[in-house]
């Protein structure tokens, strides 16, 4: 077992701190900066990302090769976090109780201390340890000419004006697959330099808003509204991954009942809390934004692109694609490739 004590006035001294304790080294590129370790104690990498007005992303992507717990004393810097796990069950605590509280897999958890308490984070050991984490430090967000923290709810109201940290909070969130998807569109970023920064951190305000929301629902008494339990919400959304890898397929919703073992009534449930959309509906809206890709992105014509997608009907496709879009599919290859002007 290894206890990590890390204080820290600055998130890259957290990064140091750890390096300090575990090895490593810490690579610097275009404003991300990267803890790289692999050794007997874990292998992986911690991301951090800062942003303006007091608002940063840490992602851990470690495996644990033995228990490892970080104590974070929480001093003037001391930000909320907002936390997404994405992969094996870790334990959060305060120091001044020691209860520990276990955050599943797709479970979130939002946290702040008084100043010089002590922050827990416990993995265990052959973990694999994926985490998104959003830090929020007050004072600086607070002057964010945007921020409206008037809309929040009472609970997070008060611990967004807690700047002087006089008080503890932590909420533990429900089950979300939905902020994975978020998260995972934050991975699959590629752009470079200051283009990159700017989409990352689009993507983590879309899931700090996801955060507030869910805390919202929790705190106004809202069920989630949902028959499925969690091994079957986890089972739609692995549907939801094929699908979208493999749109051209022709699923029917009796074949993924079977497939799935849910009955197509609990099917249609868990694609509409999960998507929004009915089976058919996400089915047909996963082609259109491929078909979408492939246009922009490929030299196949459009009767290509509709039978590479699962259509057999070109003009059905132009139907529904300019139904979505505003545009047929002809106009929109033809947008693209209008010359620019010297």
């Amino acid at each position: 077992m290894k206890t990590i004590k890390i204080k820290a006035d600055t998130t890259i001294e957290i990064l140091q701190d750890i390096q300090a304790a575990i090895g490593g080294h810490i690579k610097d590129n275009w404003g991300e900066h990267h803890l790289i370790v692999n050794n007997s104690s874990a292998k992986g990498t911690i991301r951090f990302i800062p942003f303006d007005h007091g608002v940063s992303l840490l992602h851990y992507d470690l495996t644990c090769f033995e228990e490892i717990t970080l104590e974070i004393k929480a001093t003037d810097f001391n930000p909320i976090r907002f936390i997404y796990n994405m992969e094996d069950t870790f334990k959060h605590s305060f120091g001044v109780d020691k209860k520990e509280k276990a955050v599943e897999q797709f479970h979130s958890i939002i946290f702040t201390n008084k100043t010089n308490g002590i922050n827990c984070l416990t993995f265990p050991e052959g973990a694999k340890i994926e985490m998104n984490i959003i830090q929020i430090i007050r004072t600086k967000f607070l002057k964010k000419r945007t921020t409206n923290i008037a809309s929040l709810n009472e609970k997070l109201y008060e611990v967004f004006v807690d700047t002087d940290h006089d008080h503890r909070f932590s909420h533990y969130g429900s089950l979300n697959l939905k902020m994975a998807d978020y998260v995972n569109a934050i991975k699959k970023i590629k752009s470079k330099g200051m283009v990159r920064l700017l989409k990352i951190e689009s993507r983590v305000y879309e899931v700090l808003t996801m955060h507030i929301q869910q805390h919202n629902l929790v705190y106004q008494g809202v069920p989630l509204p949902t028959s499925l339990i969690k091994r079957e919400l986890k089972i739609i959304r692995k549907l939801g991954k094929s699908i979208s890898k493999h749109p051209s397929y022709a699923y029917s919703l009796e074949e993924l009942s079977s497939e799935s073992g849910l009955s197509q009534a609990k099917l249609q449930d868990g694609f509409k809390f999960l998507y929004n959309r009915t089976v058919t509906e996400y089915i047909r809206h996963i082609r259109l934004e491929t078909s979408r890709e492939l246009i922009k992105t490929t030299d196949l014509n459009i009767s290509q692109i509709v039978y590479t997608i699962g259509f057999t009907s070109r003009s059905y496709f132009s139907k529904i694609f300019k139904d979505k879009y505003g545009i047929t599919p002809y106009e929109y290859k033809k947008q693209l490739f209008i010359p620019v002007a010297v």
